[in-house]
């Protein structure tokens, strides 16, 4: 099973050449029932639009991060989306208490894939690295 980290899920929301050619080149070789997508993507990129919203002092603005919102929804709704459940949790404390420091977001998804051995899909691999046992490919390169 893998699990898309928000930069591979964005690279295929926005179809960012030429990463979104070799991303999809690798996706199209696995049935489609083995990729999710963590909640904690949908908190980053609402957040990311939320805080755009605030700033907006357009009416274009405005429309525009409304339009994003449309489009995160419809995103997601076509995903198969994995929670941030008790298993996850207790293995985000875990790594805490063993001293790994990635970001919370990053680290929130590496839980839930530690928490069910599956693989991260990202281009972050430093991070995601310094998370004990995790597996971690980028398929864009």
């Amino acid at each position: 099973m893998f699990l898309l980290d928000t930069d591979h899920l964005g690279i295929i929301q926005r179809q960012t050449q030429p990463e979104f050619s070799r991303l999809i080149g690798r996706i199209g070789q696995h049935p489609p029932a083995v990729f999710f997508a963590p909640i904690i993507s949908f908190h980053e990129q609402v957040s990311g639009w939320n805080a755009y919203l605030h700033r907006a002092r357009t009416s274009e603005a405005i429309v525009r991060a409304y339009a994003m919102f449309q489009q995160i929804l419809a995103d997601f709704a076509r995903m198969s989306v994995v929670p941030f459940d008790a298993p996850a949790a207790a293995a985000f404390e875990a790594l805490r208490a063993a001293g790994v420091r990635i970001g919370t977001m990053d680290l929130r998804i590496a839980s839930i894939a530690a928490s069910r051995q599956w693989t991260v899909l990202s281009r972050n691999s430093v991070d995601f690295a310094r998370v004990p046992g995790l597996l971690v490919e980028d398929w864009t390169q």
